[in-house]
């Protein structure tokens, strides 16, 4: 990590998580923060959905909710870019406070609730995106809403025109029942609902699928069956948790969703059970607890055919895309792969 990072990160963390969240979104679109540019290599090139990354670490959706720092994101060394959640209607989330650092477990509790400014605001701001990127958006539903599974559709066809994936959130746990919507039925219907509308579009863009960890093998095994049978063109494995063990630091017994490095173990479990369930029939992406280049490789060797990140950067700085992308082109290296594609899934008996 550069020293400028550090002492910004330092006095970010001094701040009310919340407050410094929103600060280094402003820090982005200022230019104060170092950014990298592509990065990129033979190996770490590679093919998502139809998508061509440049390399397989993304960015998680949550970061930038509101689809603000598009620009310097685009430069920041990821392959790929995540924003939203946004819903058809702006709504403020749930009461502060509302996010919470766990320092001694490197983790964070969000509770926020789907806050952002809407699918007309965040929209907009896609349509000024930069050409040379790789974005998505996730698609998430109104806490009042009459029709949840109908709102996942409204927010892809307004704004598909300037996507190229979206991912569909049922996965939630801080809307009250939204992750009822992965029960068979409720997701078979809510996802046959959406590829209508996908396919309906003038430019069909993928469509992706994201998942709890708290999940038993057989609803895990129901999701396999649905996301085939639905023809998802991937499944995001996973969000957060609502797990507590283990956990040492003040805020543990904050309501809301854990993520960062308590994370890791169970959410590449529940990644491996969905590599074996969907025998390779869908792709997946690994998130939950990745801090380094060799927790990323651990992922892809457990099925995911990419990766995302994000809490770990409240420890470590946007500058870990960058050093998770470059030290996952060692670690192919070393190991003898030409390419992540080579990779995926080698080593998921380990985590069955």
């Amino acid at each position: 990590m550069k020293l400028i990072e550090k002492l910004a990160l330092a006095g970010m963390h001094r701040l009310d998580p919340e407050k410094a969240h929103g600060l280094s979104i402003k820090a982005l679109n200022s230019g104060f923060a170092p950014l990298p540019g592509p990065v990129t290599s033979d190996r770490l090139r590679t093919t998502l959905a139809g998508l061509k990354l440049l390399n397989p670490v993304g960015l998680a959706a949550g970061y930038d909710k509101n689809a603000e720092a598009l620009a310097p994101l685009a430069r920041a060394g990821f392959g790929f870019v995540e924003v939203g959640a946004a819903t058809p209607r702006p709504q403020p989330g749930n009461p502060k406070p509302r996010l919470f650092r766990l320092t001694e477990d490197e983790a964070v509790i969000n509770r926020f609730g789907f806050n952002n400014e809407g699918m007309e605001a965040i929209g907009r701001r896609l349509a000024q995106r930069p050409k040379d990127m790789v974005l998505g958006l996730n698609l998430g539903a109104n806490k009042d809403s009459a029709d949840r599974a109908a709102d996942y559709g409204k927010v892809l066809a307004h704004c598909a025109a300037h996507l190229d994936f979206a991912t569909v959130n049922v996965s939630s746990p801080n809307t009250e029942k939204l992750r009822d919507l992965q029960g068979k039925a409720a997701l078979t219907a809510l996802l046959a609902g959406v590829m209508e509308t996908r396919d309906a579009l003038a430019r069909p863009i993928p469509v992706f699928l994201k998942i709890a960890p708290d999940l038993s093998e057989a609803e895990i095994a129901d999701v396999a069956a649905v996301a085939i049978e639905c023809r998802v063109d991937a499944v995001i494995a996973t969000n957060t948790t609502l797990d507590r063990d283990g956990l040492k630091s003040a805020h543990r017994g904050e309501a809301g969703g854990l993520s960062g490095k308590p994370l890791f173990e169970k959410s590449t479990r529940v990644l491996a059970r969905l590599s074996a369930e969907t025998g390779g029939a869908v792709p997946l992406i690994g998130v939950g607890g990745i801090d380094s280049a060799e927790a990323a490789y651990q992922k892809i060797r457990a099925g995911a055919s990419a990766v995302q990140l994000y809490s770990a950067m409240v420890y470590k700085g946007l500058g870990l895309a960058a050093d998770v992308a470059r030290g996952l082109d060692a670690c192919l290296a070393r190991d003898g792969f030409a390419s992540v594609a080579e990779a995926v899934g080698t080593g998921r008996e380990d985590w069955l």
